[in-house]
């Protein structure tokens, strides 16, 4: 066994649930998945039930979270068209604010331009704007941004037009960075299993195949690859939903995947089309510099490049208890995560507690 020792791995793009959604996921969970996985920080979305759109909804999940998590962790406040004032007086007790411009999961969609361009120029500058764009709005959300003077950061880019559009952006100087996922990287809207497949390699219903954004075509999968110099993170995306909500008439979208994320992008680099350096870079270096995270003393993941594994949900640590890779078999694997100079997380079986993990919102990097 041949184990290689990367600094930890930063998620800027998590649903973690809780309260309400319980079911699903909760801190305790949804951070001993992120361990397991090699993250010992990740940053939770807030379309959640309540929507972290003001002080209440925040109160609880910091609350929430405190009792619960087991790594670092940061929560992002909801952009709506009603809560310009309140978001940007949250800011300091938020590690960023999240406009959502196209479909999601959850009530936050903003169908006003004027509250897009109201939020960029009252949200405080060294906290960060991050937008849930599709196609056309991919432009808006970059032009309003260069308007109001900002930089923003387009989260889980899955199409040509997108990518070819924020590397023009970047070519030209333009202040945007992008996040893409394993699953927009690895699967098409053709993918045959393992999207939804069982233990048994059967496949499932198309419930299993929801997420926002959509799988896109191979074109458009393939055009992600060619522009990997314009990527700056990668996201899982991690978005659990219970099996019989996703076998359901009206499937909810997001596929988990904090624990396969890893494996997917080493088994790029036996490929020959990553390297760790690229890895480190994206899942690190960047997410650290982009989302002004602090530093975590004595963190980081060690890896076995070589071990195979197949995925097996009743092995994995979210809720949700099924991945889109189920059945499958990835080489590389985390062996052991190591927060504050304590293993957080050792073949698979998370040490730390719930409640030690800390909020590192109104900590300062030192980048």
């Amino acid at each position: 066994m041949t184990l290689i020792k990367l600094p930890s791995l930063l998620d800027p793009h998590v649903h973690i649930r809780d309260l309400a959604q319980s079911h699903k996921e909760d801190w305790d969970s949804g951070t001993a998945a992120a361990l397991a996985g090699g993250y010992t920080c990740l940053l939770a979305m807030p379309n959640t039930t309540p929507p972290v759109t003001d002080t209440a909804a925040l109160t609880q999940y910091q609350q929430a979270a405190r009792s619960r998590a087991r790594c670092d962790y940061g929560l992002y406040l909801g952009a709506s068209d009603t809560n310009i004032e309140t978001a940007a007086s949250l800011a300091p007790q938020s590690c960023g604010l999240k406009m959502y411009l196209d479909q999601t999961f959850g009530p936050l969609r903003m169908e006003d331009l004027g509250s897009l361009m109201a939020h960029m120029q009252h949200w405080p500058a060294d906290k960060p704007l991050c937008v849930h764009a599709e196609g056309r709005t991919v432009a808006a959300a970059i032009l309003v941004a260069q308007l109001t003077g900002r930089a923003v950061h387009i989260c889980h880019v899955s199409r040509k037009d997108e990518i070819e559009l924020i590397h023009a952006a970047k070519d030209r100087g333009l202040d945007v960075t992008c996040e893409v996922t394993p699953h927009h990287l690895f699967l098409t809207a053709a993918s045959p299993s393992p999207v939804g497949a069982s233990s048994t390699g059967e496949g499932r219903g198309g419930g299993y195949r929801e997420v926002r954004p959509r799988l896109a075509t191979e074109s458009d999968r393939l055009a992600l690859w060619q522009h990997m110099a314009a990527i700056d993170c990668f996201a899982t995306d991690h978005a659990p939903h219970t099996q019989s909500e996703k076998e359901s008439g009206n499937p909810p979208p997001g596929f988990p995947g904090l624990e396969t994320a890893l494996a997917l992008l080493l088994g790029a680099v036996h490929d020959g089309r990553l390297t760790l350096d690229d890895i480190t870079l994206r899942m690190h270096t960047n997410v650290k510099r982009i989302f002004n995270l602090p530093d975590q003393p004595d963190a980081h993941v060690e890896i076995d490049p070589d071990l195979e594994w197949t995925v097996r949900a009743e092995e994995l640590h979210t809720r949700c208890q099924w991945s889109p890779w189920e059945g499958q078999t990835l080489k590389g694997r985390v062996v052991r995560t190591v927060l504050r100079g304590q293993v957080a997380c050792e073949y698979g079986k998370v040490l730390a507690q719930p409640g030690t993990g800390r909020d590192i919102s109104n900590q300062q990097s030192t980048i």
